[in-house]
């Protein structure tokens, strides 16, 4: 059993939970919640977010939601919470093919999302779902070598 300690933290983090993406957009939209949800993690909720996590967020969700839109028949959605000082981004689904990233090669054009994310995040992990698949990664919050909060210039 939980105390109310532990309900007020669950309620007062931030998150935005299942955001379809549908239509010719998906990536824009996604990109889009992106920002402003780690907008909203430092304005409303006072978190420090660096200018680099702000980027690789977006980068990471950009590159998440493309393939979910490039491979998936149908829509996709997108979950973002914060969690130990990180930002939790989770892409859903139709598609139960699980994917893979692509051994190094410097002649290819392309494909290299998955490589990027996952060089980019503290974790990444991919898991079947009754229907479709879940893609989860993260990214810490304040890791701006500069120590430089986004959109404050110092």
């Amino acid at each position: 059993m939980r105390n109310a300690g532990e309900y007020e933290s669950l309620v007062s983090r931030p998150s935005v939970s299942a955001v379809g993406l549908e239509g010719s957009e998906p990536v824009a939209a996604a990109r889009h919640v992106a920002r402003g949800f780690m907008t909203g993690v430092q304005a409303v909720h006072g978190i420090p977010v660096s200018d680099r996590a702000m980027g690789l967020v977006q980068l990471v969700v950009s590159e998440l939601v493309t393939n979910s839109h490039k491979y998936a028949p149908g829509p996709c959605l997108l979950d973002l919470e914060v969690v130990d000082g990180a930002v939790a981004i989770s892409v859903w689904d139709t598609e139960g093919t699980l994917p893979a990233a692509c051994p190094a090669d410097p002649g290819r054009v392309g494909r290299h999302g998955l490589e990027i994310v996952m060089a980019v995040c503290r974790s990444f992990e991919v898991r079947r779902e009754p229907v479709g698949k879940r893609v989860k990664a993260t990214v810490v919050l304040a890791d701006d070598p500069g120590g430089h909060p986004a959109g404050r210039l110092m």
